[in-house]
C-alpha cells in the first residue's frame, strides 16, 4: 500500500512540474526577467534606445514557444520512432 501511495504522490509532482513547464505564468516570469536584464545590460553600455533594442529577446522566446507546439507535433509524425514499433 505504501507503494501506491508513494507513486500517486511522485505521479502528482510530476504532473505539477509539466504544469508549471508549460505554464503561461513561468513564460511571463522569463520574458519580463530576460527584458529587465537585457535593457539593464544595453543601459550600462550606453546604447541609444535600450529600452526599446531589449524588447528582441523576449519577443523572440514567445514566438519560440509559441511555434514550439507545432515543431513537437511534426517531429513525433515524422521523425520519432519509438523503440519495438
Amino acid at each position: 500500500m505504501d507503494d501506491l501511495a508513494a507513486l500517486q504522490e511522485r505521479n502528482a509532482r510530476v504532473e505539477a512540474e509539466k504544469a508549471w513547464e508549460i505554464s503561461w505564468t513561468r513564460r511571463a516570469i522569463i520574458t519580463v526577467g530576460t527584458y529587465v536584464i537585457i535593457g539593464g545590460y544595453l543601459t550600462f553600455l550606453g546604447v541609444q534606445n535600450a529600452w526599446l533594442h531589449a524588447i528582441v529577446p523576449p519577443v523572440a522566446y514567445i514566438l519560440s514557444t509559441l511555434s514550439l507546439p507545432f515543431f513537437k507535433a511534426w517531429w513525433m509524425s515524422t521523425v520519432y520512432k519509438p523503440k519495438g514499433v
